[in-house]
C-alpha cells in the first residue's frame, strides 16, 4: 500500500507541474452577428455556434451576439445591433475627450450644387477592358476548361453548369385554376450529368430579353450590347489596384450575355443597395428619394414601394431616370450575381436514365401599377422547347432504405410531391427487379400525404399517384384539399393527426423513414404534429422533449428528412 500511494503522489506532482497551455484564442476580442430565418426549424445555428465556440477557445466577447431574421427585416436587425455595438466599442476603446469623425465630416451633399452630375463615384473592384474585333474567343463554350482556382469562389457554377435541351413542358393544373405548375423534362443523354433519385437540380436563370433591353436603354448601353469585354481588377482613388479574387464569370463576354446570364436585374434591392445607388444619381430628386428609402426612417416606405411592389433594377431605373452607372460599376458594385435556383428532381435515373424531370410552379404576380412580375427562373424553365437550360446536380438528403419492406412515409403537398414521385418510381423499380409482382406489391408499405387547393384544379400527377395506389406501390394515399370546404381548411398535418395511431406504429414499431418536402410553415406544422402524436400515442411514456429528441435522432440517421423552402 505505501509504495502505491507514493507512486500516485509522484504522478499527481508530475501532472500539476506541467505548464498549462493558454487557450488557443486567448486575447482575441470579438463580437458576432448571425444571419438566419425564423421560418426554419433551426434558427441562426452558425452564428450561435461561432459565438459560443470563440468564447470556449479563450476569446473575449466585447458585445452581445446579434441575430438577423431574414423572414422580417434583416437590415433593420443589423442596424439596431450595430448602433449598440458601436456604442460599446466606443466606450471600450475611445478615450474620454477624443474626437470621433462622423459621416457628415466626409460627405457634404449640397443639393443646390449645379455640378451634381460630376460627383465622384464609389470605388469599384472591377474594371472593364473592351475588346476589339480581332478577339475571337468563345469564352462561354470554353468555360468548363477554366481552372476553378482562377474563379471567384461563389461563381463556380457559371463555369461548371452544362447546357441540356428541354424536351417536354406540360401544364399540370386545370385551365380554370389561374396559376401554372409545369412538368418539365430535360434531355441529359449528351451530357456528363449523373444523378440519384430525388437529388437537387441547380438551374441557372436567364433574364428575359425585354428586361435586358430595358436596363440597357435606361443606362445608355444599347449600342454596346453586342461588344465583347473582359473583366480585370479595378483601381481605387489612389490608383492602387484592388485585390483580384478570380474571374466572376466567363470572359471575354458580350454585354448582352453578361446582363442575360450573370447579373440579377429583377430582385428587389436591399436598403443598403439603394444607399449605394444614390451615389450614381445625377439629380438631387432621385438621390434624395433613394437615400430616404434606404434610411431607417424610410423602412416602411421601402417595404411598400420596393419589396411589396416587386421593384427590381429595371423598374428602379425608370423611377429614377437620372441614374448613371458605368458598366464596370454595374458588375462590381450595383448588381448581385445571379444565383442558381434549386429544384428537387422528380424522377429516378433507374427509370429515366437519359432525362431529369422537374415540377415547377411558375411565379407570376400583378404589381400595384398593373404590370406583371414574373419569376426569373420559373419563367425561363417553362418558356418552351426551343431552348436549353444550364444546370448542375447537387446531392439531396432523400435516400431510400435499402430494403423495400421498410415503410416509407412521404408528405409532399403541392410541388413538394416532386421528390415523392421520384421515390415511388425508385421503389416500384427496385421491387420489380427483386422479383416482386407487378400487380400486388404486398411487401411494400409506402404512404403518401398530398395536398392542394381543390381536386379539380391543382391535383397534380393525379393519374400517376392513383395508378401507384391501384397497383399497390402506394399502400395509402391521403389527400387534403384545403379549399374543398370553405368553412374548414384541411391540410396534410390535419390528415396526419387523424391517422395518429397508424403513424405512431410506423415510426416507433416498424422503423419507417419519413420524407417531407414543401414550404417551411408546412414543415414546421408537420414536425409539431409528429411530436404530438409521439407523446399522445405513447400513453404518457414519451414527453415533449423526448419526442423532439427522437425526431432529432431519426434526422441524424437519415430516417427523418425535410427539404423546405420559404
Amino acid at each position: 500500500g505505501d509504495n502505491d500511494d507514493d507512486n500516485d503522489d509522484d504522478n499527481n506532482q508530475e501532472e500539476t507541474s506541467e505548464p498549462q497551455q493558454p487557450p488557443l484564442l486567448q486575447g482575441l476580442e470579438y463580437t458576432v452577428f448571425g444571419l438566419g430565418n425564423t421560418e426554419y426549424e433551426i434558427y441562426n445555428a452558425m452564428g450561435k455556434f461561432f459565438d459560443a465556440s470563440l468564447e470556449k477557445l479563450g476569446g473575449n466577447r466585447v458585445y452581445d451576439l446579434g441575430l438577423g431574421d431574414d423572414s422580417d427585416d434583416l437590415e433593420a436587425d443589423f442596424e439596431k445591433w450595430k448602433e449598440g455595438m458601436w456604442a460599446a466599442l466606443k466606450k471600450r476603446y475611445v478615450r474620454d475627450g477624443a474626437v470621433v469623425a462622423s459621416d457628415n465630416d466626409h460627405h457634404n451633399d449640397n443639393d443646390n450644387d449645379k455640378n451634381n452630375d460630376k460627383r465622384s463615384l464609389p470605388d469599384c473592384r472591377y474594371a472593364i477592358r473592351w475588346e476589339g474585333d480581332e478577339v475571337d474567343l468563345d469564352a462561354d463554350q470554353n468555360r468548363s476548361s477554366v481552372p476553378l482556382e482562377t474563379v471567384y469562389g461563389s461563381s463556380k457554377h457559371f463555369f461548371t453548369a452544362v447546357d441540356c435541351p428541354v424536351s417536354v413542358v406540360r401544364e399540370l393544373r386545370s385551365p380554370q385554376d389561374g396559376g401554372s405548375t409545369v412538368h418539365v423534362e430535360i434531355d441529359t443523354s449528351n451530357s456528363t450529368i449523373d444523378y440519384q433519385t430525388a437529388d437537387n437540380l441547380g438551374v441557372m436563370p436567364c433574364n428575359a430579353p425585354e428586361v435586358v433591353e430595358s436596363v440597357a436603354e435606361s443606362l445608355g448601353y444599347t449600342r454596346h450590347l453586342d461588344r465583347l469585354f473582359s473583366v480585370v481588377a479595378g483601381t481605387n482613388q489612389d490608383g492602387e489596384e484592388h485585390e483580384w479574387h478570380g474571374l466572376p464569370f466567363p470572359s471575354p463576354v458580350t454585354l448582352r450575355e453578361c446582363l442575360t446570364r450573370y447579373l440579377d436585374l429583377t430582385s428587389a434591392p436591399r436598403r443598403s443597395d439603394l444607399k449605394l445607388l444614390s451615389s450614381y444619381a445625377t439629380q438631387a430628386v432621385d438621390r434624395k428619394a433613394l437615400q430616404r428609402l434606404s434610411s431607417k426612417q424610410g423602412k416602411h416606405e421601402y417595404k411598400k414601394k420596393i419589396v411589396e411592389a416587386r421593384i427590381g433594377l429595371s423598374q428602379l431605373l425608370k423611377l429614377c431616370p437620372s441614374l448613371r452607372i458605368p458598366p464596370e460599376h454595374l458588375v462590381g458594385n450595383v448588381c448581385r450575381f445571379q444565383l442558381p435556383r434549386f429544384y428537387t428532381i422528380a424522377s429516378c435515373p433507374k427509370v429515366h436514365p437519359d432525362s431529369i424531370h422537374l415540377t415547377v410552379a411558375v411565379t407570376k404576380e400583378e404589381r400595384p401599377d398593373g404590370t406583371s412580375f414574373e419569376g426569373v427562373c420559373s419563367t425561363h424553365i417553362a418558356g418552351g422547347l426551343d431552348r436549353s437550360l444550364r444546370v448542375f446536380v447537387r446531392p439531396s438528403t432523400f435516400r431510400l432504405p435499402p430494403a423495400t419492406t421498410t415503410p416509407v412515409l412521404m408528405i409532399g403537398p403541392g410541388t413538394g410531391v416532386a421528390p415523392m414521385r421520384a421515390l415511388l418510381q425508385d421503389r416500384k423499380h427496385q421491387f420489380e427487379q427483386e422479383g416482386g409482382g407487378t400487380t400486388t406489391h404486398t411487401h411494400m408499405h409506402n404512404v403518401l400525404y398530398f395536398g392542394c387547393k381543390k381536386e379539380e384544379l391543382d391535383y397534380i400527377y393525379r393519374e400517376e399517384l392513383e395508378g401507384y395506389h391501384n397497383d399497390g406501390t402506394l399502400k395509402d394515399l391521403h389527400l387534403a384539399f384545403s379549399r374543398k370546404d370553405p368553412t374548414q381548411k384541411e391540410y396534410v398535418q390535419h390528415l396526419l393527426r387523424k391517422n395518429a395511431a397508424s403513424t405512431y406504429t410506423l415510426l416507433k414499431e416498424q422503423g419507417a423513414y419519413v420524407f417531407v418536402c414543401g414550404g417551411v410553415k408546412m414543415g414546421h406544422d408537420v414536425t409539431e404534429t409528429l411530436k404530438e402524436i409521439l407523446v399522445e400515442e405513447s400513453n404518457g411514456s414519451v414527453s415533449q422533449d423526448s419526442a423532439a429528441n427522437y425526431l432529432s435522432t431519426l434526422s441524424s440517421e437519415g430516417r427523418f428528412v425535410q427539404e423546405l423552402w420559404s
